[in-house]
């Protein structure tokens, strides 16, 4: 589904007529502060959630080392 001409047309109508011509700039900034903060958030998550999974790796890697450490002991 995809917006054609007169759709677009009627959309921008209804917002000059809802918001005004003098609100539209404060509307279209306040939209783009919030995704760019949006989009701040989603890289935070993500960067902390890979953190984490590195970290998980780490310690799967020591703790199979401390396991053949131990069985080489063992022989």
């Amino acid at each position: 589904m995809s917006l054609g001409l007169p759709e677009i047309i009627l959309i921008v109508l209804f917002v000059l007529l809802v918001f005004g011509a003098k609100r539209i700039p404060e509307l279209a900034r306040a939209l783009g502060r919030a995704s760019y903060e949006f989009k701040k958030a989603k890289n935070d998550l993500e960067n902390e959630g890979k953190e984490i999974v590195d970290a998980a790796e780490k310690a799967a890697e020591n703790e199979a080392k401390n396991e053949d450490k131990k069985e080489d002991k063992q022989n």
